[in-house]
């Protein structure tokens, strides 16, 4: 599928855009579809066939967006950002765990930085202002050997929605109806790209890589209340209750259950109810 220019009152300005990426992978790589079923999708075909590093793809709408689990994601035209950034990082297939931890503390950095409003992240993917979700993270990855190949990061964050379909597993928000202004869709992108890059930056600096990684939890926990001390049902492939002990060392939740502690390596939590 090839670019198609949007004609909503949110128009990306390419040369603004590209000028703000300056000095990071991202500059003179951004395809903007104003109609495509998922942009994780189209990244996930273009990243085999060998689309480069920071490659990233934003849709005004899509048709088939959807989140972990193959969970949808309302993708209403012009409502909010959807983006997919394509990268090639250097790390093994293990490791590709942190890409959603580090681009949740990217999102939390971006949408302080537009709007000033504090996000919480609730571990692995969900961006919440108080108990309602305004963005959402989807990794799915590539590869080979042992070794990452690709892997394509999906964010997804309401920006002008007034209401939201019924029977959403979590109350939503937008960052419009929170902030209780306009907020610039292409201030977000720019915001949350910037803040990715600086977050791949530091490992790919980090003289001891362990290290850096080891650093993260204790970054999580600093921007989340679901992590430490919160009491929540487990659902997926590791249904449990309990209090939330923190991230271990591969940045698995810990649970605390009657039967002990349980290490949650995939699946969402949820508020328990007393």
């Amino acid at each position: 599928m090839s670019d198609q220019a949007a004609t909503d009152s949110e128009d990306l300005n390419r040369a603004e855009i590209d000028a703000a990426l300056t000095g990071s992978p991202f500059a003179g790589r951004m395809h903007w579809f104003r109609t495509i079923d998922s942009t994780n999708t189209h990244a996930l075909e273009e990243a085999r066939l060998g689309a480069p590093h920071g490659s990233f793809y934003v849709a005004d709408e899509q048709m088939a967006g959807r989140g972990r689990s193959d969970h949808s994601w309302h993708s209403g035209v012009g409502e909010g950002l959807y983006l997919s950034v394509l990268l090639r990082p250097d790390m093994a297939a293990a490791d590709l765990v942190w890409l959603p931890l580090l681009t949740g503390l990217a999102v939390h950095r971006a949408i302080r930085e537009v709007t000033a409003l504090t996000t919480d992240l609730r571990w692995p993917n969900d961006v919440l202002i108080e108990s309602r979700k305004v963005a959402g993270i989807l990794v799915e990855a590539q590869s080979e050997s042992g070794r990452a190949t690709a892997a394509v990061v999906g964010i997804g964050v309401n920006l002008h929605q007034r209401s939201f379909p019924a029977g959403l597993s979590t109350p939503a928000t937008s960052l419009d109806l929170e902030s209780g202004r306009w907020v610039s869709r292409q201030q977000l992108l720019l915001a949350v790209l910037l803040a990715l890059h600086d977050e791949l930056a530091v490992l790919d600096a980090a003289r001891d890589r362990d290290a850096a990684l080891a650093a993260i939890p204790g970054r999580i926990a600093e921007a989340s209340t679901w992590v430490k001390g919160r009491r929540v049902n487990v659902h997926g492939p590791q249904p449990c209750s309990g209090v939330t002990e923190g991230l271990d060392a591969r940045g698995f939740l810990l649970v605390r259950t009657t039967d002990g502690v349980v290490t949650v390596m995939t699946g969402g939590i949820r508020k328990a109810i007393d």
